[in-house]
């Protein structure tokens, strides 16, 4: 079995494939200072209530944005499954990186683009809506080139109730019924969410352009991207499942 692991700034995304087929796949919170030991505790948990055994895994392939859970995450693979894990760069992508840097490219926006690409075969934006609102453009060949990062809904939305001592925490599962709100509540869902949206769709009009033909195909990825898509003009499907199913493709290019 393949454990494939997204390390996100926010959350972990846990998946195991037995062959092609995701069998178990689950979402725990990031926590950079607990050790290898405390990360076996809480993914041996899951594995329990899945019926999985440590010894069915064989590979385990990973994508990390935060450095501190390389190392646990190093250690948990070497102690509990016996293996070195395989870790997710520009170097071990099947995909031209055309950063000035290639080094500087999140793994995370590596694996979509690649899973992204590997489902359309066409000119493409992905929008990760995440910690960050990632925005990532592929070529119609295959190649990433670039993309934009913003702040992250939910950061916007934590700094705005941390910094004006009147405006409460909002919950942002709906979209308000109107832009000009009646309520304090509703002025911020307003702003946020109809802000974030206007946001998307300006910036996907100014890739696009710069992007010429064939005209990208716009798809998001991420915990409010189903959110997201009802408000945006742009966004033409939601790919939730992407990051696993790089990770997945990824691996088979490295096991060649």
């Amino acid at each position: 079995m393949l454990l494939a692991v997204d390390v996100g700034n926010t959350n972990i995304v846990i998946g195991l494939f037995d062959n092609d087929q995701l069998v178990c796949d689950w979402r725990i919170r990031t926590a950079p200072r607990m050790t290898e030991d405390e990360f076996n505790i809480v993914i041996s948990s899951l594995f329990s209530i899945g019926k999985i055994n440590l010894s069915d895994i064989h590979v385990t392939v990973v994508s990390c944005v935060v450095p501190p859970m390389m190392k646990v995450l190093d250690g948990y693979c070497r102690k509990y499954l016996g293996h070195a894990p395989k870790w997710i760069d520009a170097n071990v992508v099947d995909m031209p990186v055309l950063y000035d840097n290639p080094a500087e490219v999140g793994a995370d926006r590596l694996v979509n683009a690649v899973a992204a690409y590997h489902r359309y075969h066409t000119s493409l934006i992905v929008i990760d809506f995440g910690t960050a609102t990632t925005f990532d453009a592929i070529t119609a060949a295959g190649e990433y080139i670039g993309g934009a990062i913003a702040p992250g809904i939910g950061i916007a939305a934590e700094a705005l109730f941390q910094r004006a001592s009147k405006l409460p925490r909002v919950e942002l599962l709906h979209p308000p019924a109107f832009a000009i709100g009646k309520t304090t509540v509703h002025s911020m869902k307003s702003g946020i969410i109809f802000g974030y949206a206007e946001m998307v769709d300006g910036m996907v009009r100014r890739m696009k352009e710069e992007m010429k033909s064939p005209e990208p195909r716009v798809i998001a990825t991420g915990g409010l991207a189903p959110l997201m898509q009802n408000v945006t003009k742009t966004i033409e499907s939601v790919e939730s499942g992407l990051t696993l199913e790089g990770l997945l493709i990824i691996s088979r290019q490295m096991a060649v």
